[in-house]
């Protein structure tokens, strides 16, 4: 298993991978209009770029032979300038045939990683309330903070939890 930085080349890599795990992951929590928006919205290029741009970091995780997973971070408030400085995990994916194997906790302990490097004071999160992602989240010591429904445009909310893990 490796985990390395992604390179701007490497981008459509990222809008692949969600592309087979997304339609696995929400297709019985929202509908398939839903899925096709937020993949264009959040996993295009254009967008995925625009985001490495903005400072969040996306890696790759890789074992025997094949990319199969992601993560992508950003920061929020900058750790040299605050004591509240938060590292908030965007996205953390794997394909549904590698899960329960220890490839999202590698990939959420690159986050900790990262998240220690920095000097922040705790990671965050939003997952959609029905994901069973939620219950791996519990497993890795975060807590729920709040519900909050946010309205993203085309007659479409997401539902979350918003989780935090303290460091």
């Amino acid at each position: 298993m490796h985990i390395r930085l992604a390179q701007l080349d490497e981008l459509p890599i990222l809008e692949n991978l969600a592309r087979q795990i997304w339609p696995a992951t929400y297709a019985d929590i929202i509908s398939q209009e839903q899925i096709d928006f937020m993949l264009n919205w959040m996993y295009s290029f254009t967008a995925l770029r625009q985001q490495q741009e903005e400072g969040h970091e996306f890696y790759i995780l890789h074992h025997e032979g094949q990319d199969i997973g992601f993560i992508a971070i950003e920061w929020i408030n900058e750790p040299q300038q605050s004591d509240s400085a938060q590292l908030k995990i965007n996205k953390l994916y794997v394909l549904t045939e590698c899960q329960g194997k220890g490839m999202g906790r590698a990939l959420f302990e690159k986050a900790k990683e990262r998240a220690t490097e920095t000097g922040c004071k705790a990671i965050f999160l939003q997952v959609n309330k029905a994901n069973q992602a939620k219950n791996f989240y519990l497993q890795l010591g975060f807590q729920v903070r709040e519900e909050a429904v946010f309205d993203i445009g085309n007659g479409f909310v997401m539902d979350d939890y918003i989780m935090a893990l303290a460091l």
